[in-house]
């Protein structure tokens, strides 16, 4: 918990517990379905649940808000974030039933009521959504086609933006080259000093 309480000092009680929990639950249920490699466990904290908290460093979600975690794996980003923002509603959603079990033993130990799970392909998916968030899921350009359809359409008198809020790392100039118009770029370095996150960094993709 040091990680998480030195990047994010305001956090309630109960959020304490509940980042506790999960890094307590995780290891042990991951165990019975190795969602999450083995040897990223002792990373559980800096490398899954900070990783997935740094969009918090950019975006303030609006309560309310409807967020889609597409392809959330073991519930990152959309677990941490849904701690974080309890006055928003998250839908996970994973192709893979192993992991959406997992997500859904997690929900159901954690006792959060803003979260639910939804074990379909993300061509599939047929809600709308103020946001999008994901991890290390698939290209920009595949992330688009599926997100494309699912934003709530805005309506004249709501100034508030919609887009897709993407975690990846690396180089990402030719992935980016056909959305050069519409995205913008927060380096996670600018926030947090450990080595992991100097490659990574919160692509954003404005509908």
């Amino acid at each position: 918990m040091d990680l998480i309480r030195k990047y994010f000092p305001g956090l309630s009680q109960h959020q304490q517990s509940a980042f506790g929990d999960l890094l307590d639950l995780l290891p042990r249920l991951n165990q019975q379905v190795n969602v999450i490699s083995r040897k990223d466990i002792p990373h559980l904290e800096e490398r899954h649940i900070l990783h997935s908290l740094s969009i918090a460093k950019a975006f303030e979600f609006p309560a309310e808000a409807d967020i889609l975690d597409a392809g959330t794996g073991g519930g990152f980003p959309g677990i941490p974030l849904a701690i974080l923002f309890p006055h928003c509603s998250f839908t996970l959603v994973d192709s893979i039933g192993k992991k959406i079990r997992l997500v859904e033993a997690l929900i159901s130990h954690l006792k959060l009521e803003n979260v639910r799970t939804l074990h379909s392909r993300m061509e599939q998916v047929d809600f709308r959504f103020d946001f999008v968030v994901s991890r290390a899921v698939a290209s920009l350009a595949k992330l688009n086609g599926w997100v494309h359809p699912l934003f709530r359409p805005l309506e004249e008198e709501d100034p508030s933006e919609r887009g897709l809020i993407a975690l990846k790392g690396g180089d990402l100039d030719q992935e980016l080259l056909p959305f050069r118009d519409r995205v913008e770029l927060f380096y996670l370095n600018r926030w947090f000093e450990e080595a992991f996150f100097s490659t990574k960094m919160i692509v954003y993709l404005k509908f």
